[in-house]
């Protein structure tokens, strides 16, 4: 799966919302300012390009779908942004999220509870 910039992943978010797009559609959907109909085209057929949207086509009118889920997609930049940034490590993005994003006495109690559940799932 090729990365996608910021604006593509932008785009993405509008497709998975609306989960099949023509183009005016997903230019009704995006902010302010916009860009013009047929850059925002252009656009389109690069994540179409890139394997993440595919398309029906009605006459001359193309309706975009995503090929790829978002839950995939966030599997895999989380997963590159763990091997990229912080060694592949999960005690790393843990202590991370601990000292620089200032996680609640609550948020680490609930997760040591998750971790705790994890590792000792109850038998049936």
């Amino acid at each position: 799966m090729e990365a996608l910039t910021q604006h593509e992943e932008q785009l993405m978010q509008v497709f998975w919302k609306l989960e099949k797009a023509l183009v005016r559609d997903v230019l009704n959907e995006i902010p302010e300012p916009k860009p013009p109909y047929t850059t925002l085209a252009s656009n389109i057929k690069q994540l179409e390009k890139k394997g993440y949207l595919d398309h029906r086509t009605f006459g001359n009118i193309h309706e975009y779908f995503p090929l790829v889920s978002q839950e995939d997609y966030r599997k895999k930049s989380f997963n590159n942004l763990i091997k990229n940034y912080f060694d592949g490590s999960v005690q790393k993005v843990l202590s991370f999220m601990v000292k620089e994003k200032g996680i609640s006495e609550k948020e680490i109690s609930e997760l040591k509870k998750m971790i705790d559940e994890y590792g000792n799932p109850k038998k049936p």
